[in-house]
């Protein structure tokens, strides 16, 4: 299914959150710092729930975990170790980052290539890593020698051991971390058992239930324009994971050119194709995220493949000369809630 919208301006659209112009029911709202982007997070209170100071806490110190786990800016995180072993060398980490990596490998297969884990080099020399961003875009012969570093096939896992069979290899958890994150905190809750909460983490988000008053929990997603904020569609998840990827936050231009910081592990280059957004629901908001920068690389013809094969829930907003055409798949249309033109 497919719906077009005429004389929108610009790139890509994300999820964000829908105010209600009356005073919103009784919920423990708390917000903070994580990844490198903002977390804001709502509870319907129960008993038994801390208060918002310790609940914060504890949310804290399960997100700072979860970046000592996988965290590329980190030297001593446990990604990072692992990035610096020598070949054949192994190294323990803990079962949250098996969990990750195992999912980004299969994913991998799913998507076939088109989301990569071990993609660090070449995002590193395209300048969206963290090393220092380059002052020109990378050669033809220097791609080619980034692409000879990755492959997930240069990961082993026996237990909770990881071992490293390339000396140059690079692994880079970004593209599903952050909604490994917001699984962490669904979970947290989860003990406590409330009705209701929304968890966000950059966007990428996981819902259960209902608010406090019995009302469903709406999200919306962007239009893609570069002005402001406009919604294109109003979802309701009911229990279920969101994830949002697009291209036009985060990019460089060189002689005129734009560079998306989005790169295609099969060619070694950033994406070049109409497709502008994706948004992807899933129970779990870590697949939901690999997902949906796997189907940015992919492209629309293919990712609506891809979710009819795998039953998948996905809106896609694609670039169609002066318009902006979205798509639809199957298992997506029933979270549709309202639409504005």
């Amino acid at each position: 299914m497919k719906k077009t919208f005429s004389n929108w301006l610009v790139l890509v659209g994300l999820a964000f959150f829908i105010s209600a112009c009356s005073k919103a029911p009784d919920v423990i709202a708390l917000s903070g710092s994580t990844m490198g982007t903002t977390y804001n997070i709502k509870v319907v209170p129960v008993p038994g729930l801390p208060d918002a100071k310790a609940l914060q806490a504890e949310i804290d110190v399960a997100l700072e975990r979860v970046n000592d786990q996988m965290s590329t800016y980190r030297p001593d995180s446990e990604l990072s170790r692992f990035n610096q072993l020598s070949p054949e060398q192994g190294i323990e980490v803990s079962a949250d980052t098996v969990k990750v990596i195992e999912e980004g490998m299969r994913l991998h297969r799913m998507t076939g290539g088109a989301l990569d884990i071990t993609l660090g080099p070449l995002v590193n020399i395209w300048g969206f890593g963290p090393d220092k961003r380059p002052t020109h875009s990378p050669t033809d012969a220097e791609i080619a020698a980034a692409k000879l570093r990755t492959g997930i096939e240069h990961i082993s896992i026996e237990g909770l051991k990881l071992t490293k069979h390339n000396a140059e290899l690079y692994v880079d958890l970004s593209s599903i971390a952050k909604g490994f994150g917001v699984d962490v905190i669904a979970e947290l809750l989860e003990k406590y058992h409330p009705s209701g909460y929304l968890v966000e983490i950059g966007g990428e988000l996981r819902v259960k239930g209902t608010k406090a008053d019995g009302s469903a929990w709406r999200i919306a997603i962007e239009k893609p324009v570069t002005d402001g904020r406009a919604v294109s569609e109003v979802v309701e998840p009911g229990t279920m994971g969101m994830a949002t990827s697009g291209d036009y936050r985060n990019y460089f231009e060189e002689n005129g050119k734009r560079f998306s910081h989005l790169i295609d592990p099969r060619t070694g280059y950033p994406i070049a194709h109409t497709l502008a957004s994706v948004t992807v629901l899933h129970p779990s908001c870590m697949t939901a995220d690999g997902l949906a920068t796997a189907m940015m690389v992919l492209g629309s013809e293919a990712s609506l493949a891809l979710a009819k094969r795998e039953q998948l829930a996905i809106m896609l907003i694609e670039k169609q000369g002066e318009q902006f055409v979205v798509h639809y798949s199957d298992a997506f249309l029933p979270f549709v809630k309202s639409t504005q033109e």
